[in-house]
């Protein structure tokens, strides 16, 4: 029994708080929209984002969401139309760490730029809305949560409103996005018309057959149309998580918007993707029910994308010659090693696969935000986008180039960085699943050979920073606070968080048993 129990509402606090921060940066910038006090925008921002990760953190240490002896869910009740599990939880503090991260390297990025009111709000708006995504427990307030964190999304990207790339990455973002929106829009009136129903829980119970659908009607007249419409939903799904077929915005957005943009974007915005389609394929749609609806299991759609996603993002991005376009060709590889979580599900479970791919989401947070962040230092420099613009810079910034290293050794998933034990688990979670389907094994040998792959043009970036010469012409290169802190803190966290993995796995694999088990 607790000693006091906190309001309802308070059960989504780490988004409310992030939403109060960004409604207080629009507050100062209607107030003194003339400002130029970075140190307070970026400090409210700041701020905003590490409360909301101290929150998140604490209801999770306290058990929240978690069952109770009584049948409860933890000191804080579930809202209606939310819910407040460890899946929602874990999520939460990922997408809170990334913001935190970005918001401090802007502070330097954005040293010479318009707009920082506008940025560090929108940036805490979209933050919200991934929050939210975590927790939404319902069709209607997934789609709102969705578009409250792509909304933002498409400003951020366009936002160096002098660069002509920048707004023209952020156009085709936007159309890119408006058409996956339409899909996900008609994937729900779809589910909504064969099950009569929106929230999860409930469309599971028609799915079983516990409850009939909303017109009275017998779900199995309706596989077909329930069918089509979960392939809609996978469609909007896999737009937001940049895998295959709804992937190509991502190197458009990722070149052409802010460095700490692309890192927003490709880590908590593809984290926010993850834990919805999570949360949606496995509280709506019981696996072995849903088969008998609509005539096949949805991994085998999982499995498809699994591997078609990570061998397209692997190999385009093998053939890249500018950094950033490599980096969010890797990020799509990565989506597809993060669908295996799906994809190895089984009627009977698979809560190690599927905590595997958090464990993995939850690394690449630190590691892909950390590689995005040191090209924001590089075009803080002025160095050019291709590999051998990168040349030497290990000469002039030992300490930042190191810590890319340890990026790209991680994303590689070389031990002992902390990559490697997130794609051993994602591994032997495929292994586990291949017991109850053999098309796993060919699962587990892409992700081997996709990984043996990305070695390749991630030590080809580590070797143009360390070991080839750099050229004659090159200035003395700055070192600015925010970047430098914000790179480092990832690189540090990158390297023990695999001896400390233990709370990690615990963590993970608790978030995937609030919805797998």
């Amino acid at each position: 029994m607790a000693i006091y129990e906190l309001p309802e509402w308070t059960a989504l606090g780490p988004a409310l708080i992030l939403a109060v921060t960004a409604l207080a940066l629009f507050a100062f910038d209607s107030i003194s929209p003339r400002s130029t006090n970075r140190q307070l925008l970026a400090g409210t921002a700041v701020a905003g984002s590490l409360t909301s990760l101290g929150v998140a953190v604490w209801f999770t240490v306290a058990g929240v969401g978690t069952p109770t002896a009584d049948g409860g869910n933890g000191v804080i009740d579930p809202t209606h139309g939310f819910v407040v599990d460890q899946l929602a939880l874990y999520f939460m503090i990922i997408v809170a760490v990334v913001t935190a991260l970005i918001v401090v390297a802007s502070y330097d990025y954005l040293v010479d730029h318009a707009y920082q009111a506008e940025y560090y709000s929108l940036v805490i708006l979209a933050a919200t809305g991934m929050s939210l995504m975590a927790a939404a427990d319902s069709l209607v307030t997934i789609l709102i949560a969705l578009e409250l964190a792509s909304l933002p999304s498409y400003a951020l990207v366009a936002i160096l409103k002098d660069n002509r790339g920048s707004v023209e990455a952020g156009l085709k973002y936007f159309l890119i996005g408006s058409l996956s929106s339409a899909i996900f829009i008609y994937g729900i009136s779809l589910v909504y018309g064969a099950t009569g129903h929106l929230e999860l829980a409930a469309i599971a119970e028609v799915v079983s057959g516990e409850t009939e659908a909303g017109s009275g009607h017998d779900i199995t007249e309706m596989g077909g149309l329930l069918g089509l419409g979960i392939l809609m939903l996978i469609g909007g799904f896999a737009f937001k998580t940049a895998s295959v077929p709804f992937h190509f915005w991502a190197p458009e957005a990722y070149e052409g918007a802010p460095a700490p943009i692309s890192a927003f974007l490709s880590s908590a915005s593809k984290a926010a993707g993850f834990v919805v389609l999570f949360r949606v394929f496995t509280e709506a749609f019981p696996l072995g029910e849903i088969g008998a609806v609509i005539g096949f299991d949805w991994t085998v759609a999982f499995i498809v994308l699994a591997i078609v996603t990570m061998t397209l993002g692997n190999f385009a991005a093998a053939t890249q010659d500018s950094v950033k376009r490599m980096l969010a060709y890797s990020s799509i590889g990565h989506a597809g090693y993060a669908l295996i979580g799906l994809a190895g599900l089984t009627a009977d479970g698979g809560e190690l696969v599927m905590g595997a791919a958090m464990m993995h989401l939850l690394v690449y947070g630190f590691m892909n935000t950390g590689a995005f962040l040191f090209v924001a230092l590089a075009e803080h420099w002025g160095v050019g986008r291709t590999f051998e613009d990168y040349n030497g810079l290990a000469a002039q910034a030992p300490v930042a180039c190191a810590a890319m290293a340890v990026f790209m050794f991680s994303l590689a998933g070389i031990p002992p960085f902390g990559g490697f034990f997130s794609k051993y688990f994602l591994f032997v979670g495929a292994l586990e699943a291949a017991t109850a389907s053999t098309a796993m094994l060919v699962v587990a040998a892409v992700l081997v050979i996709n990984s043996a792959l990305s070695l390749y043009y991630y030590s080809r970036l580590v070797k143009a920073i360390w070991i080839e010469d750099p050229p004659a012409t090159r200035d003395r290169l700055a070192q600015p606070t925010g970047l430098y802190a914000a790179i480092i803190v990832a690189a540090v966290m990158t390297i023990v968080i695999l001896p400390g993995f233990g709370p990690v796995v615990d963590a993970a694999l608790d978030a995937a048993g609030a919805v797998v088990g």
